[in-house]
């Protein structure tokens, strides 16, 4: 059980990307982090697991032999915010975009991608218990848009 509260979303972020720090480095990404970050309503250790599988598929789904480049950002829709996790990484089909919230969902062998396909149906079951939304946009080969919305922190 969470009980929402004040988040400060850029502290947040802040935290996901030291957490990542070590694989960012490894893999020579790019991270662009575009301000501002109003605070939300949500759980923070919730928050972080979220972020943390949204950022880390954007550093793993890349081309062989590309670096990743990853833009989080935000967007406030009237009394909600919209935090945007963007790669160029490899996409994914209009087809496979609603099913792979769910459990055990995976589009790649694990040799070629490795994972457990339960990343993205915790971060849907994360954000649903915290009373936002989450969802997908995507271009094969040219990259995905992850989004989770909250309500902004009145």
């Amino acid at each position: 059980e969470t009980r929402p509260e004040r988040v400060a979303t850029r502290f947040l972020l802040d935290q996901v990307l030291r957490e990542l720090s070590v694989e960012i480095e490894k893999k020579a990404a790019q991270v662009l982090v575009e301000d501002p970050f109003p605070e939300i309503m949500g759980d923070h250790n919730t928050l972080v697991q979220i972020l943390v599988n949204l950022v880390s598929n954007s550093l793993k789904f890349v081309r062989p032999g590309t670096s990743p480049r990853v833009r989080i950002w935000s967007r406030q829709t009237g009394s909600r915010l919209r935090l945007l996790v963007t790669d160029e990484g490899i996409g994914i089909a209009p087809a496979d975009q609603e099913r792979i919230f769910d459990v055990f969902v995976r589009l790649h062998s694990s040799e070629t991608y490795p994972g457990t396909g339960i990343g993205l149906a915790s971060v849907r079951k994360g954000i649903e218990r915290l009373g936002g939304t989450c969802g997908v946009e995507s271009t094969p080969g040219r990259g995905s848009t992850f989004w989770v919305e909250l309500p902004l922190a009145s």
